[in-house]
């Protein structure tokens, strides 16, 4: 329990140390990538800035034509080449019709021409990604041409992949770091827990302990008590009473210690082969009595799985277990089953119990369907039924005689039985129809028959 919850505070300072870095990682890409964009678009307009300044424009005169101007391209591009060339940036002037006039490109783009002042990703083939500003070239406010300035794309992915690995590098490192600070803290953490909760456990335990021989002590007394002549009918029924009362007690102090026990690993369970459908058959004929004195029957069937001829007398309804142990939990269920069945008067009420056999990928399975039909238990009590002391609700407690001798620790020794066996423990129930218990341990390998011996 407390590995588990070591576990589960160490898990959190992971989880909260990878959402923070992964925010702090996510927030330094977006702004470097960001930054290298904005100064390749910087970088851009500082050149078509230059350009732009730099392009010789020629008036044409023709009769009835007036204002109407050319690109010189041979004078415009006289000693700019190679030198942007050397800074990557490509150049591409076009005349009002979108016809390329001047490339510093070797094989031209073959892209549409529109003016975008504010910079577009644009991909020219797979491999091939270019950062493009377009700009107008005017000459007195009369449009001439284009002015279309690129730059290679990788510029910005090759820095940003770089801090991708980085990021990803160093990410990974703190996380393994505080991976181990985490688990070392979380148990420095957890000690004092585990050390009152230790203690708690054995000042349980010594209580439960001590406690017996002063209750059957009580209860021997009042035994006597009551088997003495004359008793008032007053007297009797206080005596009555305290004997309940103290049977009670007894109970609890027994599942008390019982947990405590399982809790500390004090007593270990005693495992060996043990006939599933043996156990059920002794301790459903130990509650006759309780289920008859309610008006219920109990109904126990078993559904034999489809055999070979030459395996009908192998015993295929045994597990690896401990007796005393199962014996606890279905006696648990079946006094809940009871209890929690009101009796009709027409009609008795009936408590089914089922032992099949189940196979699921191969494995083989017993299951134990333990069946009321009482009066249910509500859904929001579901997630609780299994707590230690839990009792559904004061109405529903009081519609069932005897009920109030339950110490709310039944179903807390199941799921601890069932814990220890390995097994799968589940319930289907309905306000009004009833409860079925569902109690499913795997198998142990088939060996002869322990009837037929």
């Amino acid at each position: 329990m407390f590995q588990t919850t070591r576990r589960r505070l160490a898990i959190w300072y992971i989880t909260l140390t990878a959402i923070v870095l992964v925010v702090f990682a996510s927030a330094m890409y977006i702004y470097v990538r960001s930054t290298l964009i904005e100064r390749i678009d910087d970088t851009l307009n500082h050149v078509v800035e230059v350009v732009t300044r730099s392009i010789a424009i020629d008036r044409i005169d023709a009769p009835g034509i007036a204002n109407r101007f050319e690109i010189n391209v041979a004078a415009s591009f006289q000693d700019n080449s190679d030198r942007l060339d050397d800074d990557r940036i490509d150049l591409e002037l076009f005349n009002l019709g979108g016809k390329l006039l001047w490339s510093t490109l070797k094989e031209p783009l073959n892209l549409p021409v529109w003016i975008d002042l504010d910079g577009a990703t644009v991909r020219v083939s797979h491999d091939r990604i270019l950062r493009q500003i377009t700009a107008p070239v005017y000459k007195y406010n009369v449009l001439v041409g284009f002015l279309r300035v690129s730059h290679p794309w990788f510029e910005v992915t090759k820095p940003t992949e770089s801090l991708i690995i980085d990021l990803a590098i160093g990410t990974s490192l703190v996380l393994a770091s505080v991976a181990t600070i985490g688990w070392f803290l979380s148990g420095i953490a957890i000690e004092p827990v585990k050390a009152s909760y230790q203690q708690l456990k054995q000042f349980t335990a010594d209580a439960s302990h001590e406690l017996r021989n002063p209750i059957a002590t009580i209860q021997a007394n009042v035994q006597v008590a009551l088997s003495e002549e004359p008793l008032l009918p007053q007297q009797r029924q206080q005596l009555q009473t305290i004997e309940r009362l103290t049977r009670r007690l007894g109970r609890l102090v027994d599942d008390l210690l019982f947990l405590a026990r399982q809790d500390s690993s004090i007593v270990t369970p005693e495992f060996s082969l043990v006939p599933l459908d043996a156990l059920l058959m002794e301790t459903i004929e130990e509650q006759q009595l309780a289920a008859a004195a309610r008006g219920i029957n109990l109904k126990f069937e078993i559904i034999d799985p489809v055999l070979a001829e030459q395996d009908r007398e192998l015993d295929v309804f045994t597990i690896d277990g401990d007796w005393d142990r199962l014996v606890r939990l279905f006696t648990n269920l079946l006094t809940n089953a009871i209890q929690y069945t009101p009796p009709h008067r027409k009609h008795p009420s009936e408590i089914n119990i089922e032992l099949k056999h189940l196979t699921h990928q191969n494995i083989s399975y017993l299951q134990v369907q333990v069946q009321d039909n009482g009066m249910g238990i509500p859904e929001d009590a579901l997630p609780y039924l299994f707590d230690r002391f839990y009792r559904v609700d004061p109405a529903r407690t009081a519609t069932a005689s005897d009920v109030s001798s339950g110490s709310g620790l039944g179903l807390a020794i199941v799921e601890s039985i069932v814990t220890s066996h390995q097994g799968e423990l589940r319930i289907d129930t309905q306000v009004g129809v009833g409860t079925t218990v569902f109690v499913t341990f795997k198998r142990a390998p088939v060996t002869k028959s322990y009837h037929s011996l």
